[in-house]
């Protein structure tokens, strides 16, 4: 059953990050609300993948508030976190997923339909019993996917899931993102891959150094970007 606290609207006040004398974002100002995918792009070392930590509660501001549905306190009620690279469990891809479900809070009984339902979601239904370190990069992906909806999020935060796969591998995670959003899970992206962006992106986040330059709907983005930094990086200038 679905909790009745929400983790959206997801907010950011003056949020501002820094680790020593270097600012890795500064003062973000936005809100997170259902609706289409949004894809956060930019130059290697814009603050991506240190935004999405800090909306995943991970990681704490240096100034300004994260909220999650009006609360300040960053334990994950409704939201889950997908990276590069995720971490295998030395077990089975089911048991990978049973695990997951334990943590979540499912009762035991219910464990094992769930991990089966969550398998054939993303397409691993005859992978269920291999060694999950066993399994190809894209396997595993979609085997972190399972897990991460094991959560049962309204918030789905992604860190360049299909950085390191190849065409074949990405349009399946691709497709099981789209699969997600439709049933009405919000998804926060970070992509380098443009058509990436053309082929999931609601709207798009644009960032430099830290800062958001842009926001908006995916075609108005790709096709009429409003900053000379985003024409520059649509082009692919190097941006820095």
């Amino acid at each position: 059953m679905r909790a009745t606290v929400s983790d959206l609207p997801l907010v950011l006040d003056g949020v501002s990050l820094q680790v020593g004398a270097t600012t890795i974002l500064a003062g973000l100002s936005l809100s997170i609300t259902p609706g289409a995918p949004t894809l956060i792009v930019g130059p290697n070392g814009s603050g991506k993948t240190s935004l999405l930590r800090l909306m995943m509660g991970l990681a704490a501001p240096t100034a300004g508030r994260v909220s999650w549905g009006g609360r300040t306190g960053s334990k994950p009620v409704r939201r889950a976190i997908l990276f590069q690279r995720p971490v295998m469990l030395r077990r089975t891809a089911a048991a990978n997923v049973a695990y997951a479900l334990s943590q979540a809070g499912t009762p035991r009984n219910e464990r094992a339909g769930r991990a089966a339902a969550l398998l054939e979601r993303v397409g691993l239904s005859d992978l269920g019993q291999r060694p999950a370190r066993k399994l190809s990069g894209g396997e595993q992906q979609r085997l972190a996917l399972a897990r991460a909806l094991a959560r049962d999020p309204e918030i789905l935060l992604l860190d360049e899931p299909t950085a390191s796969l190849d065409p074949a591998a990405t349009r399946g995670v691709e497709e099981i993102v789209l699969m997600a959003a439709q049933s009405g899970i919000k998804i926060v992206m970070a992509s380098h891959d443009l058509g990436q962006v053309r082929r999931l992106a609601g709207e798009v986040m644009f960032m430099v150094r830290g800062s958001l330059r842009e926001r908006a709907a995916a075609a108005d983005f790709l096709d009429r970007p409003s900053t000379p930094e985003a024409t520059a990086f649509l082009r692919g200038d190097l941006v820095i």
